[in-house]
């Protein structure tokens, strides 16, 4: 209740603050606009909504001794990583979370400040806790949800922070004592135990990859970029003269226009499309020998840039090329990701027709000749076509072929042309050359190479999340390649936070709690085969379409997989409502796992034991150390 407050306090504070700022500009359109107010009022109801999902599904915190069911390796700490440590420890698993940063947060603490949700927060719901106050969250707002669910939950003494994760090997029947050797066999029914780095963490029931689809950024090599000491050196130059500027103003005494308001008039930003060709050039040694003289930063770096009257030359509208570029709209949006199939269908043409003509009036070239809607990831945003309309941006498409020490020469192409046809060449001057690269994907190199056999691999897994060849490797966030999606880990509005995540938000609840249902009911429990089967049936469902069958997945798909397998454990949920097909195929065709089915679709039912008289300092530890025989504690044995 206290957190509703703070929110409801702090959406009102920033009404009166935007008040007074329109006020002082004499910005009377402001002050009159109804929709202001309407605003308010929506997102005072938008947190009453949230309270009640709150009350509804949100798991109570575990007591501090508890009997742990089993015990889960999280690898990663970020939004996703915190979300499935919190549903494990809520339901009664101890937890260990493992990340490679000083801090928690994921991708989410390495953007800028600027960067937030592309789709509304109400699909971004990473835990049933999470209150927003706003439809919109920025960075802060969401790191702060992370942080505080990861207190909440006690998972702070159970974080290693600045720790990689550089192997996870299945542990041996003679280190797991008298556990019987079939119970480490998925094919009957049982499923490894797993080992961490050096074992120092004990055995694990069950490992979850959290590292999600961004990691560092990826700096692109284009002929004329100088080296990465060169950079950095420059934006700390940049940096320190901005605050000599600031210490020492100088005063506009004859009433003209600053430098910088002058520049500021005449400034452009480029968009500048598709880097492929120029990564070619580079390899092959071409370039005039220039080398940009000016600031270079990656896109993720953008809140200490100095732009103000500065010319600024963003390169990268996507990795491949063009992008659709559709509108902030939660009806809209949802719509669109019913697109059953994960194609083209012979009707898309409306939906391309229909956001040409919502969000493309007047800039209708800008609309990608070549990629339909349902071909790739679009991008969420409501301003961008908004300045290119207004004439405060460029989007120049065409092939970047370096920087020269003044600015970036591209091969410029019209709208029908594809990348790498003939164009015309141009030099576009700059002060600063942003690269929207995006991020490098994690490696998963730490997991066993026969988890994923050939045809098997990511994104071909069961329920697009868990290994076919052992359930108790969940991929949570790890295993995506394509969707049009409601968030991204994604991969979200500055580069690929929100557009790279397949996932829908409550989906992390449900593959978590799937998980935790395969560990406690041995009869729920999906064999190798099986799960290949679903994978299998995928593709034939979806042969032909574009990225591969798992490649590209939509909520109509998430909704309606069960029917490509009767007894499949499907994850579709928008907030936490299920879906009537969900409950109708889950009951007719797998009785057995009725009992489980408000655990698993809201979370209900299943809560953490307290620990047995003499043993709350063996729960209270929660580590299950390997012995110098190989013995696991009696205490974590499998009954």
């Amino acid at each position: 209740m206290m957190s509703a407050l703070a929110a409801e306090k702090n959406n009102a504070v920033q009404f009166a603050h935007n008040t007074l700022r329109a006020a002082r500009k004499g910005d009377i359109a402001t002050l009159l606009s109804p929709a202001r107010v309407l605003r308010l009022l929506f997102d005072a109801f938008y947190i009453l909504v949230e309270l009640v999902i709150i009350w509804l599904f949100k798991p109570p915190a575990p007591p501090e001794n508890f009997k742990p069911r089993g015990r889960i390796a999280v690898i990663g700490a970020g939004l996703t990583g915190v979300s499935s440590a919190a549903h494990a420890i809520a339901h009664g698993f101890d937890v260990v979370i493992y990340d490679q940063h000083e801090s928690i947060g994921g991708i989410w603490a390495n953007v800028n400040a600027t960067s937030g949700l592309q789709l509304n927060s109400l699909l971004y719901r990473f835990h049933p806790g999470v209150l927003w106050s706003s439809m919109f969250p920025r960075r802060d707002a969401i790191l702060s949800e992370i942080r505080r669910t990861w207190k909440e939950y006690h998972l702070e003494p159970r974080t290693h922070l600045n720790t990689r994760v550089t192997s996870v090997r299945r542990a041996t029947p003679e280190e797991m004592d008298n556990v019987p050797e079939e119970d480490l066999d998925p094919c009957q029914q049982g499923h490894a135990r797993w080992i961490v780095n050096d074992g120092a963490d004990g055995v694990f029931d069950a490992v979850i990859v959290t590292i999600g689809t961004c990691g560092e950024p990826q700096w692109v090599k284009f002929p004329g970029m100088p080296d990465m000491e060169e950079i950095k050196a420059r934006r700390v130059r940049s940096q320190e003269d901005a605050r000599d500027s600031q210490e020492s103003p100088t005063p506009d005494k004859d009433g003209s226009k600053t430098e910088s308001e002058a520049d500021a008039e005449e400034r452009k930003h480029s968009q500048l499309g598709n880097k492929a060709d120029a990564e070619d050039k580079q390899e092959e040694g071409e370039g005039d020998g220039e080398t940009f003289a000016g600031t270079l930063l990656h896109s993720s770096e953008l809140d200490d840039a100095q732009l103000a009257g500065k010319r600024v030359v963003v390169i990268g509208s996507g990795a491949s090329g063009d992008k659709w570029v559709i509108p902030r709209n939660m009806i809209i949006d949802t719509l669109i990701s019913a697109q059953p199939f994960g194609r083209e269908m012979p009707l898309s043409f409306i939906w391309e027709k229909f956001i040409t003509i919502w969000n493309y009036h007047g800039v209708e070239d800008l609309t990608p000749a070549h990629l339909g809607l349902f071909q790739g990831t679009p991008v969420v945003n409501d301003e961008f076509l908004d300045h290119v309309r207004a004439g405060r941006c460029k989007y120049i498409r065409g092939d970047t072929q370096g920087l020269t020490r003044d600015g970036v020469k591209v091969s410029v192409r019209g709208r029908s042309s594809k990348p790498g046809d003939e164009g015309k060449e141009e030099e576009f001057p700059a002060d600063v050359i942003v690269l929207a690269t995006g991020f490098k994907k994690p490696e998963i190199g730490f997991l066993p190479e026969d988890l994923f056999p050939e045809t098997y691999e990511r994104p071909n897994l069961y329920l697009q999340n868990f290994a076919t060849e052992d359930w108790s490797v969940l991929m949570t966030n790890s295993s995506y390649m394509n969707a049009i999606a409601a968030i991204s880990t994604s991969e979200s509005v500055s580069i690929r936070i929100v557009r790279l995540n397949v996932l829908l938000s409550s989906s992390r609840h449900l593959d978590m709690r799937i998980l935790l249902t395969f560990l406690m009911d041995e009869d729920a429990r999906p064999s190798p085969k099986d799960m290949k089967l679903w994978v299998d049936v995928l593709r034939f469902v979806k042969r032909g379409a574009r990225g591969g069958a798992l490649g590209f997945f939509t909520y109509m798909e998430l909704s309606a997989c069960l029917l490509t397998r009767a007894h499949a454990l499907c994850h579709t949920v928008l907030t936490e409502k299920p879906a009537a097909i969900w409950l109708l195929l889950f009951h007719i065709f797998r009785l057995d796992r009725l009992r489980w089915m408000f655990f698993i679709m809201q979370g209900w039912g299943v809560h953490p034991e307290p620990a047995e008289p003499g043993k709350e300092d063996a729960a209270k530890e929660g580590s299950a150390p390997i012995s110098e025989l190989g013995l696991v504690r009696d205490w974590v044995k499998a009954e």
